[in-house]
């Protein structure tokens, strides 16, 4: 078993964290980059089309983030497997993660192969539900290799080697652009395939960067041998990873729906609300990212100090996890205090002749969104941190009481009764997050708090594995 690592200083924990978290910011915001471009696009092209692609992606996405959970749950459990020596273990957690991505790729196929009646038994229009459904029937194929790269990342993430995922996801920003500008358009010789050109290019970018990071994975680290005898079952951590995984996938779930509630109940309020709504959203969604990519920082870091059973360097490494992210969302809250109405105006068209309403609307909006920084920061992060605990299956349940018994009835209670309107609803997502956030808080400290950590064993004899060498520093005390 490898030796419990000395305490360390804040600042060398500070400065860990940084060297991961970093590259996943840059990461997460390249995805969001990403997506950002295949709206920009589309918009350009046909406003109809884009209102198909927005109705497809959001039902893809919601199946996505489902199956997500098993490639995430990979990441805490390489993280500690690996922090033991454990390589074979590594090897086994990530190939099932694969298997069960795999199967759940297969499992929705259909839904998006015949979604055009799922669309019409929504409501939507027939016209957009058949475009809808074009798009669906091509994107579809990259749920499998979507599901692939998320446990891929998870691997390299845990593993420390985080800034060669920046860089090919940055590449792919640029390359999705290029492609949608091929296949959309039909530029360059190629034939003008609109919407489902954009699915092509979706598939596409789904699929090369799955090629270039195994690549690297296999050239990079031989010692953990992904591709070695890769259709051999381990049932046991297939069932294990299920375990994590679920819980995991219904948790993001379920703060979705809580947001796609809100957007329903903005659009009952009118065209201006919704609107402002959707710039707000953009704004908390931009500086979410840097959250979200310390928050699976955090998991990586969790996790190892809980394979090692190190709870000294756990509750530091946590406690400054929980400091950086409070600092970045007070230097956000500052922004969003001192300039609403100038980062409102930055979304709406200088021509609109609703742009004086809008920008009131959501500069308003914005406001509250100090106050949302704060409480969505706090539970991401400690959801990232129960996460490398392994504990997934009770937080899956604080978050879905605190989105859906607490959050969503305070956001029609306060915007519909107590008649606050776009105010209201938004205070709304206030209370349910901050809901999420105390509980969990809570329930991490009654975990730390016990006399011992969850138990965890190594499956094999633990074979020392060398530290990377390219996106972290070293460790001298180590």
């Amino acid at each position: 078993m490898t030796a419990h690592r000395p305490l360390l200083p804040w600042h060398r924990h500070l400065r860990e964290l940084l060297v991961l978290g970093l590259p996943l910011v840059g990461s997460s915001g390249a995805q969001f980059a990403i997506h950002m471009t295949d709206t920009l696009m589309l918009g350009w092209y046909d406003v109809t089309a884009l209102a198909a692609v927005t109705l497809g992606s959001t039902f893809f996405f919601i199946l996505f983030i489902v199956g997500a959970g098993f490639g995430f749950a990979v990441m805490p459990k390489a993280a500690a497997a690996a922090a033991t020596g454990d390589s074979a273990r590594v090897r086994q957690v990530t190939r099932m993660g694969v298997w069960l991505g795999l199967f759940f790729a297969l499992l929705v196929l259909p839904l998006m192969l015949f979604s055009e009646p799922l669309f019409l038994l929504a409501g939507q229009d027939p016209k957009l539900a058949a475009l809808a459904s074009d798009y669906l029937s091509i994107i579809g194929f990259g749920m499998a290799p979507a599901l692939a790269m998320v446990t891929l990342r998870s691997f390299l993430s845990a593993l420390e080697y985080t800034t060669v995922q920046l860089v090919v996801t940055v590449m792919a920003v640029f390359a999705n652009a290029g492609f949608n500008y091929v296949l959309i358009f039909g530029n360059f010789g190629a034939p003008e395939l609109g919407l489902q050109g954009a699915a092509i290019a979706s598939v596409s970018m789904q699929v090369l960067p799955l090629i270039g990071l195994t690549v690297y994975a296999l050239r990079k680290l031989p010692q953990y041998a992904l591709l070695q005898a890769w259709w051999r079952p381990h049932w046991s951590i297939f069932t294990e990873v299920a375990r994590m995984g679920i819980p995991i996938g219904l948790t993001t779930f379920a703060e979705s729906a809580l947001f796609t509630a809100s957007a329903i109940m903005m659009g009952w309020l009118g065209e201006i609300p919704l609107a402002a709504h959707g710039i707000a959203l953009q704004l908390a969604g931009i500086t979410f990212m840097f959250h979200v990519g310390m928050s699976q920082a955090a998991t990586i870091r969790t996790g190892a100090a809980y394979g090692r059973q190190d709870r000294a360097n756990l509750q530091r490494g946590a406690m400054v996890a929980f400091a950086v992210s409070l600092a970045f969302g007070t230097l956000v809250v500052a922004c969003f205090i001192a300039f609403p109405e100038a980062l409102v105006a930055i979304f709406v068209d200088p021509d609109e002749p609703a742009r004086a309403a809008v920008i009131a609307a959501g500069a308003t909006l914005v406001l509250v969104a100090a106050a949302f920084q704060f409480v969505d920061a706090m539970q991401i992060m400690v959801l990232g941190v129960l996460r490398g605990l392994q504990d997934t299956t009770i937080p899956m349940f604080l978050a879905s009481i605190s989105y859906w018994l607490i959050g969503m009835p305070a956001s029609y209670v306060l915007g519909f009764v107590l008649n606050l309107g776009a105010k209201g609803v938004w205070i709304g997502l206030v209370v349910g997050l901050g809901a999420a956030a105390t509980s969990m808080t809570i329930r991490y400290w009654l975990l730390i708090r016990r006399d011992t950590l969850p138990h965890f064993t190594p499956t094999e004899t633990p074979v020392p594995v060398p530290s990377p060498a390219v996106d972290t520093f070293p460790d001298p005390q180590a």
